[in-house]
């Protein structure tokens, strides 16, 4: 049948879906426990919301459900393709994915915090970057007493690992 015999209200537009946080293609999606939770929780949550919908308007019910069927089937392959690393089965020693890090920017004496966690667990406001991030590459693998230089645009700052925790 010729696009011109369909009705305009029938034609509707594909729901966005937003996409998660940025995995590299061939990189292993490494989660901390509480990580992988919040993957659970998420499920829970965005499963309790489908349930609930409900609109005088079957097309917005229909676009709000299907927003919420994308979201889920993103989730589902974040979740089948997590590896879960437990922090406390890390070398305490050494930073590696986990790690609370505290670091000194020796370029103008300021220090630093933060933990090393998954793409999907990432969230500044709380200290947490991703292991991807290329200040987590940087100091994964250092030890205590030991810097690094580190680019950041046309500037290269020295960052010395203070303490390390798990």
């Amino acid at each position: 049948m010729s696009r011109g015999f369909v009705k305009e209200e029938d034609q509707e537009e594909a729901p966005v879906i937003p996409p998660r946080a940025a995995l590299p293609n061939g990189v292993t999606n490494y989660v901390t426990p509480g990580g992988y939770e919040a993957l659970e929780q998420e499920q829970r949550d965005l499963e309790n919301q489908r349930g609930i919908i409900k609109t005088d308007n079957e097309t917005e019910d229909r676009r709000a459900k299907a927003v919420i069927d994308g979201k889920l089937k993103l989730l589902a392959e974040r979740r089948a393709s997590a590896r879960i690393i437990h922090p406390n089965q890390q070398p305490e020693d050494e930073v590696r994915f986990g790690a609370k890090v505290k670091l000194k920017n020796h370029s103008n004496n300021s220090l630093q915090q933060f933990q090393i966690v998954g793409v999907d667990e990432a969230n500044v406001k709380q200290q947490k970057i991703a292991f991807v991030a290329p200040i987590a590459k940087a100091v994964t693998g250092l030890k205590v007493g030991q810097k690094t230089e580190f680019k950041l645009g046309n500037e290269t700052r020295v960052l010395e690992v203070l303490a390390i925790d798990y």
